[in-house]
């Protein structure tokens, strides 16, 4: 059995992120930059007016100034500006020549249809006016190799006329329930059976990880049919296996990846829940495959795709290897702990805008590993280090926050 910081180094030291893939814009959001990019215009390519209003030069002392055309967005101007005269511009518009400021539509009189007033006030130079580079230079880098990419950053990227870009793609990740015990969601449950809950929640937790995912359903403790459906999960970048991984009889799950040519690289974990968790790799072909043997109850699942199968996922596709960020609280009642391994206990941030401090954590009443209710209550992990003491109310407690839960 190994601590969790060991499992961490190991799962880092294994995983390698995938091979980049050029794809279009429209399927590049939350996907990872291989390289930095380059721009190779300026930005904006031209003097362009921020407003809709009447380029004019600052120096122009004239009292009246003659309006001699119009320029819309996209359109070019066909005069400079000279002394006595001004071009109309729209949001957007190319500077004329001979124009250093734009003034306001409506801080401008009227006089006739084709002349204003020169504005005696208000007039900066510059003023009104984005200059050519002033976002970003041709040749400046723009976005910085291993971004993930925002909405925003496409609009940038699209803005320097990329139609595609090269990025780590979305793992494909496959999800295999194990046990006897299980029936499909929706089937009849006979005496000694469950509903499979481990599936549906894995493939939720995986919609939020920028991940393709395959729903392998239930693999009977049976050994030819689990060699079938793993060996149909290795083809996935990362296999998700629940159940058959502790040391009982019936678990049958190690010896299949054994045979399958799956290296373990550790197994057994000193948390609690989550202490039999499996992790492996298989190469073949050229190819990567990595596999989580998880526990089969449910909130042993669910810590271990938070501590362990999350990080991954984000190294895999580019991101780094990053643990989850943990914040300190206080204990709304006294604990009692008494353990060898660190546990992750499912508690309540009772979030308070008048906290001067650290946020009140209330521990929920909490069945074991099997208690799924309990976690559709919580919104944090708080976690007890492995001893036996004793926390006072109001004492400070390590907590980790699930992103899979309700914060409010």
């Amino acid at each position: 059995m190994i601590s969790a910081e060991t499992a961490h180094e190991h799962i880092r030291q294994c995983v390698q992120a995938l091979p980049g893939v050029r794809v279009p814009l429209n399927n590049a959001l939350g996907l990872c930059l291989v390289n930095a990019i380059v721009s190779d215009v300026d930005s904006p390519p031209f003097d362009k007016a921020l407003l809709d209003g009447y380029a004019i030069s600052v120096k122009d002392k004239s009292p009246t100034l003659r309006i001699t055309e119009q320029v819309l967005a996209g359109g070019v101007p066909h005069h400079a500006v000279e002394p006595g005269t001004t071009i109309r511009v729209m949001t957007g518009a190319p500077i004329p020549d001979g124009a250093d400021a734009v003034i306001k539509h409506e801080d401008v009189h009227q006089l006739k249809e084709s002349l204003i007033q020169f504005p005696t006030k208000g007039v900066v130079e510059g003023g009104g006016i984005m200059s050519r580079g002033t976002s970003f230079h041709s040749g400046q880098e723009v976005l910085p190799a291993g971004k993930s990419l925002t909405p925003m950053d496409l609009a940038l990227i699209a803005e320097l006329g990329k139609a595609k870009v090269q990025v780590i793609p979305r793992p494909q990740v496959a999800v295999l329930a194990t046990g006897n015990e299980l029936v499909d969601v929706g089937r009849p449950v006979g005496p000694a059976q469950i509903c499979n809950s481990n599936g549906p929640m894995l493939l939720a937790l995986l919609e939020s990880q920028c991940v393709k995912t395959t729903d392998l359903g239930i693999g009977r403790d049976d050994p030819e049919m689990l060699h079938q459906l793993v060996q149909q999960g290795l083809k996935a970048d990362v296999l998700l296996i629940t159940g058959g991984v502790s040391a009982g009889v019936m678990d049958l799950v190690p010896g299949v990846l054994e045979k399958l040519g799956v290296e373990k690289v550790f197994h057994k974990v000193r948390i609690k829940p989550g202490k039999p968790l499996w992790f492996g790799k298989q190469e073949k072909d050229g190819k990567s495959t990595y596999v989580f043997g998880m526990p089969v109850n449910p909130v042993s699942t669910l810590v271990s795709f938070e501590l362990f199968v999350k990080p991954m996922l984000g190294m895999l596709g580019g991101r780094g290897y990053s643990t989850l960020s943990t914040m300190t609280g206080r204990l709304t009642d006294a604990k009692q702990y008494r353990g060898n391994r660190t546990t992750y206990f499912p508690c309540r941030i009772l979030y308070d805008a008048h906290a001067r401090d650290k946020m009140p954590v209330e521990l929920l009443p909490w069945g074991g590993s099997a208690d799924l209710a309990a976690m559709t209550r919580a919104n944090a992990l708080a976690i007890f280090p492995a001893g036996d003491y004793e926390l006072p109310a109001g004492s400070e407690v390590e907590v980790l926050t699930l992103s899979s839960s309700n914060v409010i």
